[in-house]
């Protein structure tokens, strides 16, 4: 099949959604398939649109159904239309999620947020992570703490930067914190953390690489976003063997399970500070960890993506 993909612009080129797009079009051509990335849709011929976020692709989705009613859409989710669009934008969201004939969802939860009427056509892709390139061996010169993504106010990023100023003098707890800042106020305020927080780092965007060397050394890697879709560095996080401290939301536990031991409340820095004390202090604890991650990895296996892909196109050309 010829298959546009369409993936809104974004302020980095290394979006979530721009580097999920990236990877399902390579699944799609190991599938035997033609792929063209595009912004937006320009009318060119194609047999299926695959679009992300329904909100940012609602024009694009429009007009594929008008130049081509009979051929299918593929819709995934993104953790804002979610979360946010379908009650502050509602309009533009379930006109997109009505005109798709299948819904990706990239979280075992995201159902609770989808119209009941349109839940048939959902279907939960979880995103994989290739195997690290090296073990896990955490620091010995200090507890490392990883964040990482761009820093932008969805993903509440500076909240284990205060955390880790609640720790006590003699901690070792460092926060090593990576992904480019949305805004030049994210920025500032990510500088301003630094000049009054030693035991803050921010290093902005790094490559992949680099993002894989920082987990491998990583005590825990933190999430703390305050919404979020199905975030694949759980992912990379969990196939690394990575212990993962997370905000107890629906987009991280529809990834990590609702009885998994290293959730905290969203927004409760007093809470983060205590989980990053008890992994600095407590190795079973961290053991803990480290086996509900490993029960998850399994999820993330890059076979299974490409199979639930693999299966989803069998539908949508029945």
């Amino acid at each position: 099949m010829k298959i546009v993909l369409i993936t809104p612009a974004g302020p980095t080129a290394r979006t979530g959604n721009r580097i999920a797009a990236s990877r399902w079009a390579g699944i799609l051509r190991r599938l035997g398939h033609r792929v063209r990335i595009a912004a937006d849709y320009d009318g060119t011929p194609a047999d299926l649109m695959v679009a992300v976020h329904a909100w940012r692709s609602a024009a694009a989705i429009a007009r594929f159904k008008q130049c081509h009613p009979d051929r299918p859409v593929v819709l995934q989710l993104s953790g804002t239309d979610i979360y946010h669009y379908l009650t502050a934008d509602p309009a533009p969201t379930l006109r997109s999620m009505e005109l798709a004939d299948r819904l990706v969802a990239l979280n075992d939860l995201a159902w609770r947020a989808v119209p009941r009427r349109l839940r048939s056509r959902l279907k939960v892709i979880h995103q994989s992570a290739d195997p690290p390139s090296q073990p896990w061996r955490p620091s010995t010169r200090r507890v490392v703490m990883s964040v990482i993504g761009h820093l932008r106010d969805v993903k509440d990023p500076l909240r284990a930067a205060e955390a880790v100023r609640l720790l006590p003098g003699t901690s070792k707890v460092r926060v090593e914190q990576v992904g480019g800042a949305y805004t030049a106020q994210w920025a500032e305020r990510a500088r301003a953390e630094m000049k009054a927080n030693p035991r803050y780092r921010w290093r902005g965007d790094v490559s992949r690489a680099e993002v894989r060397r920082l987990l491998a050394r990583s005590h825990a890697m933190v999430i703390s976003s305050l919404s979020e879709g199905g975030a694949n560095v759980i992912s990379e996080a969990a196939v690394a063997g990575v212990p993962i401290l997370a905000s107890r939301m629906d987009g991280n536990v529809g990834l990590l399970g609702g009885d998994y031991p290293g959730y905290f409340p969203v927004g409760d820095t007093q809470a983060l500070a205590r989980l990053m004390r008890r992994v600095e202090r407590d190795p079973r604890f961290v053991r803990r960890l480290r086996k509900a991650i490993r029960a998850r990895a399994t999820l993330f296996d890059p076979r299974r993506e490409v199979d639930a892909w693999r299966h989803l196109l069998k539908e949508v050309r029945a």
